[in-house]
């Protein structure tokens, strides 16, 4: 089957020019034609992601038409303005698929807002809302490497789709044949027919009107001098972030050259993800020459944003998802609170896999916390929830472990641009009160207690990495551990069972330890891997570390 389909595309005249020399390459070699044609990228909630490359589990032009015919078919089944908006990012022909999506919907008849230039998530989302529009899509696969790129799609509330929508566009999807299936029209012609228009300047201005109008302590950035280094990674955070961080009075940045502007190669980082080290180490080198308060990164979609935070000593240290978190609901609470503009029975959301410590600090400062599953929709579901109650100025703040921020209901997915102001404005904070993100973090763990939360990963690379997964997953349900690492779990909870949860059903397996520490055992949703979370208490730091090693240890030849 998979042999027949790639003849197809090698005797088709391909309009990607690029994919011929691929077909021709693999001819004769089955694992290389098979690991193309035998499946299919397939859509889910957070839409398409794979390899670039000739195929049909590659991504290409001729998959993104399917799947925008897919989501046009859907569209034009929901009444409404039949408008779908579009941005991109950096990656490699992130700009060709924009435009490619841009052309199978205006031959579809359904009107298109797409930016003139690459801007991030958090703009797709207020683009999506702003125009009132049915769907959006953001081509990006977000923090993944180079050799990447992806299709989220969102619904007209500004979040990734729902489980249903995705369901009937993947439907649609399937009734699509990959090569001929798709109504088309070239970009030009779409432009010409008053079909596809760019996103105005009203929209760009609105955006940042409603990030800068999230400050805690307007006006404070003007005078405290704080020394920022920042790298957007290459991506499209560079215009936005330092459009807002100038505005609020930021004006002491240096941008790490070689990661300044768009370049899809990500060459000076093989994963540009500001999780990890490697991402930010040329801006570490950059912030330690200029001896810069803050070091901050966002990744090429700019939803996620990491930092790392200048020393009493000196040096710099990465600072955790959990970290920045609870610093910025602490930050935010405290800081309107002392304003006056704290909202009456405030509202902040993270999600099952991040800290407890930012429960504790929620109720210390009297404000309802909402646990919600892993993904940033379930917290855009829950702003959606107090709008529909018309409470919607209730909400705070809301964050994952996974760098994800947002403190106000303008988008409903994680904002860089937003995450980046307030983490500058945070730390301008305490360097005026002659404090600093480091001292305020220590405060906040000899007040709440040492809590260490950790993150591990197993990767199952190849065709059966998913059935690998499922079977372990499905072990752990069949066969419940007792203990891990010699201690004691005293209770198993499994978020398939939703009369346990009270939330919607997910592949998440939590255990609570006798001595209160959690482990959490659940499968990436766009990446082949299994994800532990462990979170420990201890007297210290050294503590801490070492009950999560002996539970990593405990957990490992289940999972390995």
């Amino acid at each position: 089957m998979y042999q027949k389909e790639y003849e197809r595309w090698l005797n088709t005249d391909l309009e990607d020019a690029d994919l011929r020399p691929e077909l021709a390459g693999i001819e004769g070699n089955d694992d290389e034609i098979k690991e193309r044609f035998a499946l299919a990228l397939k859509f889910g909630t957070a839409g398409l992601r794979g390899v670039l490359g000739a195929g049909t589990n590659r991504m290409n032009i001729y998959v993104v038409r399917q799947a925008t015919q897919g989501l046009a078919n859907w569209v034009k089944t929901q009444g409404g303005s039949q408008t779908v908006a579009i941005s991109y990012d950096s990656r490699l022909k992130s700009d060709v698929f924009a435009k490619t999506a841009a052309g199978v919907l205006a031959a579809n008849d359904i009107q298109v807002r797409i930016y003139d230039a690459l801007m991030p998530v958090p703009a797709l989302s207020f683009a999506t809302r702003y125009y009132k529009c049915n769907a959006g899509v953001m081509v990006t696969a977000s923090h993944n490497p180079a050799k990447y790129n992806g299709y989220k799609a969102y619904g007209p509330d500004g979040c990734q789709l729902t489980d249903d929508a995705a369901a009937v566009v993947y439907e649609e999807i399937q009734k699509t044949d990959v090569l001929t299936g798709a109504k088309y029209m070239s970009f030009a012609e779409g432009v010409e027919k008053g079909l596809i228009h760019f996103v105005g300047d009203d929209c760009k201005k609105a955006l940042y009107d409603a990030i800068e109008s999230r400050q805690v302590r307007p006006g404070l950035c003007k005078t405290a001098g704080l020394k920022l280094v920042y790298s957007p990674l290459n991506g499209s955070g560079l215009v936005p972030v330092t459009q807002v961080l100038k505005d609020i009075g930021v004006t002491d940045i240096t941008i790490v050259p070689e990661q300044e502007y768009p370049n899809g190669y990500f060459t000076t980082c093989s994963y540009p993800n500001p999780e990890i080290f490697e991402a930010l180490e040329l801006g570490l080198n950059l912030a330690k020459e200029k001896g810069a308060d803050l070091m901050l990164a966002t990744d090429p979609d700019a939803d996620r944003v990491g930092i790392a935070m200048k020393c009493p000593d000196g040096s710099y240290e990465l600072v955790s998802g959990n970290e920045v978190g609870v610093l910025l609901l602490d930050y935010i609470c405290a800081g309107r609170i002392e304003k006056g503009t704290m909202p009456e029975n405030p509202v902040a959301v993270k999600s099952i896999v991040s800290t407890p410590l930012a429960d504790a600090v929620a109720k210390h400062y009297d404000v309802e916390l909402r646990n919600v599953l892993t993904g940033f929709k379930w917290i855009g579901d829950q702003i959606a929830k107090l709008e529909a109650d018309g409470e919607v100025d209730r909400f705070i703040f809301g964050f994952e472990e996974s760098y994800g921020y947002l403190a106000g209901p303008y988008v409903r997915d994680k904002d860089a641009v937003i995450g980046s102001m307030l983490i500058c404005e945070m730390a301008a904070y305490y360097r005026s009160i002659g404090s600093s993100l480091k001292q305020r973090m220590e405060e906040i763990y000899s007040e709440y207690g040492r809590y260490l939360n950790k993150v591990d990963s197993f990767e199952f690379p190849g065709l059966t990495g998913m059935d690998k997964m499922a079977s372990i997953m499905q072990g752990l349900r069949d066969n419940p551990p007792t203990e891990i690492g010699g201690v004691k779990v005293v209770k198993a909870t499994d978020y398939k069972k939703t009369e346990e949860t009270g939330l919607p059903a997910a592949n998440v397996l939590i255990y609570s330890m006798e001595d209160g520490a959690t482990v959490i055992v659940r499968p990436s949703g766009t990446e082949p891997k299994i994800k532990t979370y462990f979170t420990t208490l201890g007297k210290d730091l050294a503590e801490a570390q070492a009950k999560k090693d002996q539970l990593a240890e405990g957990l490992k030849p289940i999972l390995a």
